[in-house]
């Protein structure tokens, strides 16, 4: 099949998020690895997406899931080597998926040489001047330097001692202390990572997912400022924020397009960037990086008008950069959709996660129908639709892993207030039986329930009604379907159902209320049923969940396509 060079592939494809740790393990030490995805090119391209992106595959001493870098221009050998990688994205290439990779530069691992010898060094040295390092407050200098907080502890500093230095300073890292940040003032750290994005593109690579893009650049002028309010002060103006989102961000990004333009087709990325919809835009320009994620729902609920605003603002916010729409329920730090759509809207997620599910009730059929609903909603949007491992098989999130399996920092760094991320960084089912069902020859380095054997690929891809199938042949008929980036609302008359149609005649509709709805009496006669998230009623009346249902209606947490002749 091979790949096209034409340079715009990327504006509406249909990428999957693999977290290769969890994604198969092909030598049995409990551990996904390169390999292990090379021997599933075959399941990839079964799901006819265009695209991969890697989540972090580098040295690692797992502080934080692959995100504490040791070696942005290698692979950790628990994973494999070069040679495998080379030959992983050879075989991707050869079935027309092309291939993302994550790229960290906010922070590396504290056993990146460059740390090393910052903390080696002496205070004010060309190797500290790496880093952020800080003299601290207090008669000995024994107080943090700011108040600045981490997202993995009570503050974002560490003193130097803690990793083996003499030199009485304290360290920035705004996630792990294992994870210093990077002093992006320093114009041999922007060169650095210009060699590492060649590297990478160099051997092939398509594309890069940018880590944390929004929080590179800081305020570091003297003295450091507390912050008053976090995540930003509020006596300063947008893009002057002390840690994040700031103006000069953007200069960088703007170097790195210059960059990707050398290749053929352009090299692309895609922004991890926390900011209002008005500034996200400008990390996704095309003088930047083309794309930034649109988070905004992984937190909606499955509701309409949520649904329908965030599409409205997420479309005219690209609109105005000349840049793609991105969208995505689901990711390596999220709850899955499953999940999150079958509890009650007013539930406390955080403390229901923490009480192991046992606070309130789930509704796991709902929350699956509205989970696959959702997902061929935005499989039928303008723009690009991004899948997490295990999201077409209607995963749920994985409760209760012994305190002493869990792996994720946000649990064991932060007062154990959240019990982390690990629930939905299970290794996937392969088979329905197995030591790991089918991911390895061994136990998985997280624990997997007994309830996978019912959601394993092996059994869902002789179902024609699972979620497994369900998507495949969605992700089929998109690739098919995509139009021009437009899309036109219909009235519905209901509250609870979005409709939408794209230039060439195919229709969206998605029921979010608990009543049928008459989408045929609305379309008329001429309309072809294309797919479904679930089955639809036929001629006369027909049972559904214990009702009788009118002719040609559509079921709740249900999305289905139509065309139109033209």
């Amino acid at each position: 099949m091979g790949l096209s060079l034409d340079k715009d592939w990327w504006r509406q494809a249909a990428i999957y998020q693999i977290y290769p740790r969890s994604f198969k393990d092909s030598n049995g030490d409990g551990l996904g690895d390169i390999k292990g995805i090379t021997s599933k090119i075959d399941y990839l391209s079964s799901l006819s997406i265009d695209a991969v992106w890697l989540s972090p595959f580098y040295p690692s001493a797992l502080a934080d899931g692959g995100y504490d870098v040791d070696d942005y221009r290698d692979v950790d050998p628990k994973l494999g080597t070069l040679a495998d990688f080379d030959e992983m994205l050879l075989k991707l290439h050869e079935v027309g998926i092309r291939v993302f990779v994550d790229i960290v530069p906010n922070h590396s691992s504290n056993r990146h040489i460059w740390f090393q010898e910052a903390i080696a060094s002496e205070p004010g040295s060309a190797a500290r001047n790496r880093y952020i390092f800080r003299n601290g407050k207090g008669a000995n200098g024994e107080l943090p330097p700011t108040n600045w907080p981490s997202h993995f502890a009570p503050s974002a500093w560490s003193h130097e001692s803690t990793q083996g230095g003499k030199g009485n300073q304290w360290y920035c890292h705004m996630f792990a202390p294992e994870q210093p940040d990077f002093n992006w003032d320093n114009r041999e750290v922007h060169d650095e990572f210009l060699s590492t994005l060649k590297f990478w593109a160099d051997r092939g690579v398509d594309g890069f997912r940018i880590d944390v893009a929004h929080m590179l650049k800081k305020d570091l002028s003297e003295p450091l400022q507390d912050q008053d309010k976090y995540p930003g002060l509020t006596n300063r103006k947008p893009g002057q924020d002390i840690l994040f989102d700031r103006d000069d961000v953007h200069e960088i990004y703007k170097e790195w397009r210059l960059l990707f333009d050398t290749y053929n087709p352009p090299r692309v990325a895609v922004a991890e960037a926390y900011a209002p919809a008005e500034r996200l835009a400008r990390y996704a320009s095309p003088e930047e990086l083309g794309q930034a994620f649109n988070f905004e729902l992984l937190e909606a609920n499955f509701n309409a008008q949520e649904f329908k605003t965030v599409i409205d603002r997420g479309l005219a916010a690209a609109k105005s950069q000349g840049s793609s729409s991105t969208w995505t329920i689901n990711n390596h730090d999220q709850m899955r959709p499953a999940t999150k759509y079958g509890l009650n809207p007013t539930v406390d997620r955080l403390r229901w996660k923490n009480s192991g599910g046992t606070t309130h009730p789930l509704d796991e059929v709902s929350g699956l129908n509205a989970a696959i609903a959702a997902s061929m909603l935005i499989m039928a949007l303008p723009g690009c639709t991004y899948i997490y491992q295990g999201e077409e098989l209607g995963l749920f999130e994985v409760l209760n892993i012994p305190e002493d399996q869990i792996q994720d920092p946000q649990y064991l760094r932060n007062n154990k207030a959240d019990k982390g991320r690990d629930g939905c960084r299970v290794p996937l089912p392969w088979t329905s039986s197995g030591s790991s069902f089918g991911f390895g020859d061994g136990k998985a380095h997280l624990p997997q329930p007994q309830w996978f054997a019912e959601k394993s690929i092996e059994k869902e891809s002789h179902d024609s009604k699972s979620p497994l199938s369900i998507f495949r042949t969605a992700l089929k008929l998109r690739s098919q379907l995509i139009a021009p980036e437009e899309l036109t609302w219909h009235e519905t008359g209901n509250k609870h159902i979005l409709h939408f149609s794209r230039p060439n005649g195919w229709h969206c509709i998605t029921n979010f209320g608990g009543g049928y709805y008459d989408f045929m009496g609305l379309l008329g006669e001429k309309a072809e049923i294309l797919h479904s998230s679930q089955p639809l009623t036929e001629a006369g009346l027909y049972l559904i969940h214990g009702q009788i249902s009118a002719a040609d209606s559509l079921p709740p947490a249900t999305t289905v396509w139509l065309r139109l002749p033209q």
